[in-house]
């Protein structure tokens, strides 16, 4: 009784001070919104126009202007341009070549859009060439031939079209280029990760990963951990199966995601096992991440050929343990979230796989995907799913749930990262 009242009492205090970390950070978060408002709306008074002077004049500059009509201009015709073959045309007249190398132009730029917006470029694009070609007839033909000369509003609402065209190319090459650099992420991203299917002694790992964005900041991993007992006794192999989940999306998670398996590869490669290396995890993540971030972590080591499983759920969805005799159940968490408390204890619990059992993590943004009636997947749905399907093989279980989830969110595109992990002891 003594010692159970001891631990209440020291995960009272650890869950006292969690509070008042995150109270902290509300408040924190709620006054610089509100500055954040207060800066959004200024008065109609006169420093609101002193603020909106400043905002169009500040850091205004000849040289600004002269770069932005000749370096970024150039460097965005090289953009759009450099994967364009020229070379065939180059010996032709100035008036057969610039029509060639402005249509390639053309079909790269559309290339490289959604097809709505390619069709809205396409639609675009010639009437404000159309518009420029009547108004260049009207300069050189306006003597010899009557043609209807341009109001002055037509003027101006072309020179207008022209500049926001302009503008919107400027802004077009640095989305683009931002996007290839998010798709050099995502492959970096996925080449971390095993994407490759898992098979030994009997054992069989297969994932999927849907990040909500480009990148994602889930993460899961299989690490092989070598013989429990000293090499050349013939001890079993192990392997560490690991599903984290950082708080929030897009390149912040994943910067972050990668922090997550470096330490935990470096720790696993230390000697470091079981509760003791979550712990150590823990202390380090708690002096690297943000203080509004956290990580859910689920880490177990399992054993080969006996199936024994010892884990430690930091947080995290409790997986489903589909077992080929019995209830499904739960793994529920044991630990709380890392990047909390520095010294946060954890415990390891442990089960047994038997052969033909299943065992299956996923990330809370396959739970929390929504329809358009703002209804999540939920706990629930997931249950049903995996056990009409607990004899499916991991790599059809995997694709078959992603597709029932779609199915569910319709029109509505999933809101976070999604990752699954089957693991199954054959039969």
């Amino acid at each position: 009784m003594t010692v159970a009242r001891d631990r209440f009492n020291r995960f009272d205090r650890f869950a006292e001070r969690t509070r008042d970390r995150f109270d902290a950070f509300a408040s924190r978060f709620a006054a610089e919104a509100r500055k954040a408002r207060a800066r959004s709306v200024p008065a109609l008074d006169a420093d609101y126009w002193k603020a909106l002077q400043d905002l169009f004049t500040r850091d205004v500059t000849h040289e600004g202007l002269s770069a932005l009509f000749r370096q970024e201009t150039q460097d965005t015709f090289h953009f759009f341009t450099r994967e364009i073959d020229l070379s065939d045309v180059q010996a032709r007249p100035w008036h057969e070549r610039w029509p060639i190398a402005l249509w390639r132009t053309f079909q790269a730029v559309a290339y490289r859009l959604s097809p709505w917006r390619r069709i809205l470029f396409a639609l675009a694009t010639p009437i404000l060439l159309l518009g420029w070609l009547r108004f260049g007839m009207i300069l050189v033909l306006a003597g010899p031939l009557s043609v209807a000369p341009l109001s002055d509003w037509e003027v101006w609402a072309l020179l207008g079209a022209t500049l926001l065209f302009f503008l919107l190319v400027l802004e077009l090459r640095d989305k683009l280029g931002l996007k290839g650099d998010l798709e050099v992420a995502r492959q970096i991203q996925f080449g971390l990760l095993p994407f490759e299917p898992f098979s030994q002694d009997g054992v069989a790992i297969a994932t999927a990963m849907r990040p909500a964005n480009t990148v994602g900041g889930d993460y899961f991993d299989v690490i092989p951990l070598g013989p429990t007992a000293p090499k050349g006794s013939g001890g079993p192999e192990r392997i560490a199966v690991v599903v984290g989940d950082v708080a929030g999306k897009g390149m912040p998670a994943a910067l972050l995601m990668a922090l997550l398996q470096g330490s935990l590869h470096t720790l696993v490669n230390a000697g470091l096992r079981g509760a003791e290396l979550v712990r150590t995890l823990n202390a380090h993540l708690c002096q690297s991440l943000p203080s509004n971030r956290l990580i859910t972590l689920f880490y177990s080591e399992l054993e080969l050929p006996t199936g024994a499983l010892t884990y430690v759920n930091a947080g995290h969805n409790p997986p489903f343990l589909l077992p080929v005799s019995g209830p499904t159940r739960r793994l529920e968490p044991n630990g709380m979230a890392l990047g909390l408390l520095a010294d946060t204890p954890f415990t390891a619990d442990a089960t047994v796989l038997a052969r033909g059992d299943h065992l299956f993590l996923y990330t809370d943004g396959l739970t929390e995907a929504a329809n358009p009636a703002d209804q999540e997947f939920g706990d629930d749905r997931l249950r049903t799913a995996l056990e009409s399907r607990r004899d499916a093989p991991g790599p059809a279980l995997i694709e078959e749930v992603i597709a029932e989830v779609l199915r569910f969110c319709g029109p509505v595109k999933p809101r976070d990262d999604m990752t699954l992990l089957s693991l199954r002891r054959e039969t």
